[in-house]
């Protein structure tokens, strides 16, 4: 089959390796002058940051993808493990480390910074937390999640429904398990990682805590961009061919079929079938002019979706210091946690006191001089819009630097000196995300994970319309790395099921 991928971020780069080494003819097609999309280490001066993904976590999806397309993961980048893999500091002077891939190690910083009782607690939403992951994993990530009665055919449905609680939410589980207000902001924490408001996300979401645990947290020497130089080297093997800075204006469909793209350009590309990489929302709204049915009804749905939140970033570049260094990942807790959910997704400001989470690799390969640190430093933020009620507006330069200033305010006020070492400072907005990724409003994840229905309302991996399918954060089974590139081969399977004749129902 002859394959066109709009996007040449993660999850389209290894749908279209997988692709490529199955025999198919595919063509990426990528807007900006690179690939990786969010994914990607950049250099400022003698300092490198990740500005995407700082994290990766279930490797064996990588592994498992580098295994199927070629070599081995180790032979084409250094994995490390972060230990500890989170340092959480909160408001009140306290502190707690948790250790990776051991929880017996986590449960004693729990017990040492606050009590037993709290490391029992922990330990036992940790047990309810893999049990939901247990459940979940297969029917509803590492497959096509079709309809909500596709699951209802299950012989355990009855049993796997109390386990998962769809109806609970994730801040609810944290209130019926947890009694110390800092373990609950830890377990709030993990909704952000779908971008995501724990009052309303659901209490699934806490087996993202037990994945981490369980399979560890890893960093990549160089920057986790180094990866998708990989697995664009990989496509590259394969045969894939890449068009940079080449902008699809139109997805062409004929007679209810997928059968082409035509280009910013004006040239016309025929194809079989087309993987889009691209946002589901601007793909639907933006790439399909055709109003059949079909289309207006996926547009409604999408609609419904709440936009996952956004991120402003600093990328300081500072002096080394004699005080003791940041471990890989810290996290600083305001006072009131939920001000800040309250500021993004109901005011639709940036955050007065917002938490804050500073990666610091320990990663010789990301400095040029041993006398460098590079902080990228990141706090949630609502989505880039003109309009008040749908977002705040990002485009004023005064208020950006004002803004960063007072995070950086906030970070030495707990301690950690930035102004006396400071070389550089890079400010990112979610302006600047949807600018160089067409992620609209700057959304990191496309939409959220508000509500037990939002997992349904994300863009399915096979469209309704035949011949396309989708990938990446905004489609299922939803952002960050693992999933992104769970969806590549979600979408890879479904067309060579679909080209030897297996059902491919639309």
């Amino acid at each position: 089959m002859k394959i066109v991928v709009i996007g040449a971020g993660v999850g389209g780069m290894c749908a279209a390796a997988r692709l490529a080494k199955a025999g198919h003819v595919v063509t990426v097609y990528e807007g900006s002058d690179r690939v990786g999309g969010k994914l990607r280490t950049e250099w400022i001066g003698r300092y490198a940051f990740d500005t995407g993904p700082s994290l990766l976590t279930l490797p064996a999806v990588y592994r498992d993808f580098f295994l199927k397309t070629g070599k081995h993961m180790g032979q084409e980048m250094e994995v490390v493990s972060v230990n500890p893999s989170f340092d959480y500091r909160f408001a009140d002077g306290s502190q707690v480390k948790f250790a990776n891939l051991s929880r017996f190690e986590t449960l004693k910083a729990i017990t040492k910074s606050f009590s037993e009782q709290s490391a029992k607690q922990w330990d036992s939403l940790m047990r309810v937390a893999e049990k939901m992951w247990d459940i979940s994993r297969e029917p509803f990530i590492e497959s096509e999640l079709k309809s909500p009665f596709s699951l209802l055919k299950r012989p355990t449905v009855i049993k796997d429904l109390l386990t998962i609680a769809p109806w609970k939410s994730l801040r609810q589980l944290a209130d019926q398990e947890l009694t110390d207000i800092r373990l609950r902001f830890i377990l709030d924490r993990y909704a952000t990682y779908s971008g995501s408001d724990p009052r309303k996300a659901p209490a699934v979401l806490s087996s993202i805590a037990f994945v981490e645990e369980a399979f560890g947290a890893w960093h990549i020497k160089g920057g986790l961009g180094t990866m998708a130089d990989a697995i664009y080297e990989r496509c590259i093997k394969h045969g894939v061919t890449f068009h940079l800075s080449a902008p699809i204006q139109e997805i062409i469909l004929t007679k209810g079929a997928t059968t082409g793209l035509v280009l910013a350009n004006g040239e016309r590309i025929e194809c079989d079938a087309v993987i889009s990489n691209a946002d589901a929302s601007f793909t639907y709204n933006s790439l399909i002019k055709n109003d059949s049915k079909k289309v207006k009804r996926v547009r409604k749905k999408l609609a419904k979706t709440d936009a996952s939140l956004a991120g402003f970033s600093l990328l300081l570049g500072l002096r080394a210091s004699e005080e003791p260094k940041l471990e890989h990942h810290t996290i600083l807790f305001p006072k009131d946690y939920d001000q800040e959910f309250n500021s993004i997704f109901t005011a639709k400001k940036p955050v007065e006191e917002p938490t804050i989470y500073i990666c610091s690799p320990n990663d010789e390969k990301m400095v040029k001089s041993e006398n460098s640190v590079g902080l990228f430093v990141l706090v949630n933020a609502p989505v880039h819009s003109e309009d008040p009620t749908k977002g705040w507006d990002w485009s004023n330069e005064k208020f950006n630097s004002e803004y960063a200033n007072k995070i950086i305010d906030q970070i030495e006020a707990r301690g950690i000196s930035i102004r006396e070492r400071l070389e550089s400072m890079t400010i990112r907005t979610p302006l600047q995300l949807q600018e160089s990724v067409n992620a609209p409003g700057g959304s990191i994840y496309g939409s959220s994970s508000n509500g037990a229905r939002a997992a349904f309302l994300r863009a399915k991996n096979r469209s309704p319309i035949k011949g396309l399918y989708f990938v990446g954060g905004s489609a299922h089974p939803g952002g960050g790395l693992p999933l992104v590139g769970i969806s590549g081969e979600i979408v890879a399977n479904a067309i060579g099921n679909a080209q030897n004749g297996r059902p491919d129902k639309h």
